[in-house]
């Protein structure tokens, strides 16, 4: 599902326009977005976290060369999803 239809269906089930759906949806993504920037976290309850976890520096290996590279410490988004979501994907379509 792409944004757009994520958009179409909540117009259709919340009497909305398209555009104003995607007014809410890009409200939301980006409110989470600069809440994990600024390194906190974000609980929706009934549907999962999103947090951010640092990674320590590390020496990789280029598989194409097998020359040693560096990769500096670095912040990385996760997401846990709730027990309910995690129960209602195992039982498969609604």
């Amino acid at each position: 599902m792409t944004k757009a239809d994520l958009a179409k269906r909540i117009a259709a089930t919340h009497n909305l326009t398209q555009k104003e759906a995607l007014t809410v949806i890009n409200a939301v993504l980006d409110t989470i977005t600069t809440s994990l920037a600024k390194g906190g976290k974000v609980e929706l309850r009934g549907f999962g976290s999103f947090y951010t976890k640092d990674r320590d520096s590390r020496t990789a290996r280029n598989p194409k060369t097998g020359e040693k590279v560096f990769v500096p410490a670095k912040r990385v988004p996760g997401f846990k999803a709730s027990k309910s979501l995690k129960e209602l994907v195992s039982r498969g379509y609604l």
